[in-house]
């Protein structure tokens, strides 16, 4: 099967957070993983629930029913061994994402961008992939030169203690304390925690925007490779000509080779009613349903931009959307949707697309959690199970935490949570080195039942 990232490619959310909600990665797998364990996690996945028997075909086009206005039916067009097929469908679930239509600017950009094999590279784009290309190709090119048009906020997969970030800043009890605080206080904390791994302004990628209003990148790599000076960070690309780039700040460089990490557009080119569905305002409904349809029998999943995994935020609004389709859950009218913001921004984030779709990851979760009903109830778990209850509040808020009740709700999911810290050290621990004392987080647990009660008490009821 081929694969549409490139062969080094590494997940930037950690295993236990990307997971399935009922089903757990292999204790064995290392917490950030290379792409093609998480395509065996995925095979693993179809094996085990047996889906494999329900895909079918390519989807060629979705255009609404003659009748759609009254039966909210479908035409499907679908290529199945090369031959066009036709069928009718009840209700359709877009789970391409955006990662289907490359973005290049050409037009920013005078000159001719053509690519030489060589060795000097120049990489447009400071998002993760970015990020991620300009520290690879520099192991191997004489030289590589990053262009970024308004810097970034760089931080580490790699947390405090070694810890993988999303399991120790993505807690219920994190989440709260945000709340609490203002996003002054928010910026110059993670600001200055970033500013302590890396000066951010010496390194050239002093970001024109605080930490809040723009999603930060994830690079383990990128400060070691401009150290050495392998890599170079440049500013916006001003024009190119045959054979060099002329750069906002007057400098040149000869380059061979030009490389576009400049995202992704939105474009669901099989859907009718493209430019309608995901307009520019973004106006879907929490991010899933398109509120002008006459009936809700369309799915968007995967086009939010959680600040967390995406995997998770997308199996969350899979089982809304199936309970919607059932008549289970019930939407509020047009004009309702229409008018409804999950988190307005403001003036808080930058005015660009990907910004336009940006959640926080627990916040938003819940949300669609509390829809479907399987958001845990933290005052009854801290009643009846409050070994379990501060795992979930203090703990990574793993997708296990939405099996625990309600429709779905899975018996594996308490020992699965109980269980996680276990995962997350295990593929560490490839040489022991005991010193006889046990390990930090088991006097953790005697410290935290006195302290989350008091937390409980404060913080449950505004939960």
């Amino acid at each position: 099967m081929p694969y549409s990232v490139y062969k080094s490619r590494t997940c930037i959310s950690s295993k236990e957070m990307t997971a399935y909600s009922d089903y757990p990665f292999p204790d064995h797998y290392p917490n950030s993983f290379h792409n093609s364990k998480i395509m065996k996690y995925l095979w693993l996945y179809v094996k085990h629930f047996d889906l494999l028997k329900y895909v079918h075909f390519l989807v060629c086009s979705v255009r609404k029913h003659s009748d759609f206005s009254s039966t909210g039916q479908w035409d499907v067009v679908v290529d199945a061994n090369g031959k066009q097929e036709s069928y009718v469908f009840d209700a359709i679930v877009v789970c391409s994402g955006y990662y289907n239509d490359p973005y290049f600017p050409l037009e920013t950009f005078p000159g001719n961008p053509e690519k030489f094999l060589g060795k000097k590279i120049l990489v447009v784009g400071i998002g993760n992939s970015g990020a991620d290309v300009a520290s690879e190709l520099s192991c191997a090119a004489k030289q590589v030169f990053l262009s970024t048009r308004r810097g970034a906020w760089i931080w580490n997969c790699v947390w405090d203690n070694g810890n993988p970030m999303d399991t120790v800043l993505f807690t219920r009890f994190h989440s709260i304390i945000n709340r609490m605080l203002t996003a002054s206080m928010i910026n110059k904390w993670a600001e200055n925690k970033l500013n302590a791994l890396f000066n951010h302004d010496v390194y050239g990628l002093q970001p024109k925007h605080r930490f809040l209003s723009h999603q930060a990148t994830l690079s383990d790599e990128l400060p070691n490779h401009i150290i050495t000076g392998r890599l170079q960070v440049k500013p916006n690309v001003k024009e190119f000509t045959k054979s060099a780039v002329i750069f906002e700040d007057g400098s040149q460089a000869r380059i061979d080779v030009v490389i576009f990490a400049t995202g992704y557009t939105f474009n669901f080119s099989f859907l009718e009613g493209n430019s309608e569905v995901l307009d520019s305002q973004c106006s879907v409904f929490k991010f899933v349903f398109p509120p002008q349809l006459e009936k809700p029998m369309l799915a968007l999943v995967g086009i939010v931009q959680p600040i967390g995994a995406t995997l998770t935020v997308s199996e969350l609004q899979s089982q809304w959307a199936t309970r919607v389709f059932k008549g289970l859950n019930k939407l509020p009218s047009a004009s309702d949707m229409m008018i409804f913001s999950f988190f307005p921004s403001g003036s808080r984030f930058l005015k660009s697309p990907r910004d336009i779709r940006r959640v926080p990851f627990i916040d938003y979760m819940d949300q669609i959690a509390s829809e479907i009903k399987v958001k845990p109830n933290l005052l009854s778990l801290f009643l009846w199970d409050p070994k379990l209850a501060f795992e979930v509040f203090f703990g990574p808020c793993t997708p296990y935490q939405y099996r625990l009740q309600g429709p779905g709700k899975w018996n594996g999911a308490r020992r699965a949570i109980l269980t996680q810290r276990e995962r997350i050290i295990k593929p560490l621990r490839t040489q022991v080195i005991s010193n006889g004392q046990p390990p930090f987080y088991r006097y953790l647990w005697h410290i935290g039942i006195c302290v989350s009660t008091l937390f409980f008490l404060i913080f449950i009821i505004k939960v």
